[in-house]
């Protein structure tokens, strides 16, 4: 089906974004919208909500998951912001899957969830799974909606990869440039991932995750979200509705195109 069919059945590509407040969200998702301006904020009936009404709100401890971000450089998506579920405890764990069970019992596929974002930054030292997160991935019934784990501030565990390379005997210019891919390999073989898609306690884990460094940088590069995201979609006219609307990555689109 042509991009511009698709484009008016479905209208918008709609994901749902998990995180608590420090995890870097807004950032990610200007990345992938390729601005720098914060997102317009509309309620469930359309209507445009106040940059103050929407901060007094936050201020009172309020959070609308409903509420969709809309970037205006990208209006191809639509975004849905959970706090994390440390910002709410059970009730904010309730609303999420409250969330995604009405999203996908929605009869128009431009009302669904197409995908869902989880932020886990690792700017923490030796960073473990919270309660919250474990709750999700054990609890949590997406169904068909993939879910992909977002390791963001990812070069937060490069100072620890430099210093061991430079206790292996490596020089400082060696030792800074190796660093990225020492971070990656050591991350990739360590607990969080056994944890993650291995262990007895998580029923539900991700369809797969991505490691995202330095995304606050001019130069950040979102193609890979994009690329893992779009190898997840299942269904053929999601896929291509969402390597239409991203705008970052030209060799995602040439990828599905030569494949159609």
């Amino acid at each position: 089906m042509d991009p511009s069919e698709i484009r008016k059945k479905i209208d918008r590509f709609r994901v749902l974004v998990i995180g608590r407040a420090n995890a870097g969200k807004t950032t990610i998702l200007q990345r992938v919208c390729n601005t720098r301006d914060n997102p317009e904020i509309y309620n469930s009936a359309g209507e445009k909500i106040n940059t103050a009404v929407l901060i007094a709100s936050t201020e009172r401890g309020e959070h609308d998951i409903e509420n969709e971000m809309v970037f205006r450089s990208n209006p191809g998506f639509i975004f849905h912001d959970s706090r994390g579920f440390e910002a709410g405890g059970e009730s904010e764990f309730d609303k999420v899957k409250a969330f995604i069970t009405s999203r996908s019992k929605e009869s128009r596929l431009t009302n669904q969830l197409h995908a869902i974002w989880y932020c886990i930054p690792m700017d923490e030292a030796c960073r473990s799974f919270t309660k919250g997160e474990i709750k999700f991935f054990s609890q949590c019934d997406t169904g068909s909606i993939p879910v992909i784990v977002l390791f963001t501030k990812f070069d937060a565990l490069y100072d620890d990869a430099y210093t061991r390379l430079k206790s292996e005997g490596a020089s400082m210019e060696e030792a800074e440039e190796q660093a990225p891919k020492r971070a990656e390999d050591l991350f990739a073989m360590g607990p969080q991932l056994r944890f993650l898609y291995h262990s007895k306690y998580l029923q539900r884990p991700p369809k797969c995750h991505i490691c995202l460094p330095n995304m606050d940088k001019d130069d950040a590069d979102c193609g890979p979200l994009i690329e893992r995201t779009a190898g997840t979609l299942d269904n053929e006219v999601l896929k291509q509705l969402f390597v239409s609307t991203q705008q970052t990555n030209l060799e995602v689109c040439m990828k599905y195109a030569v494949e159609r």
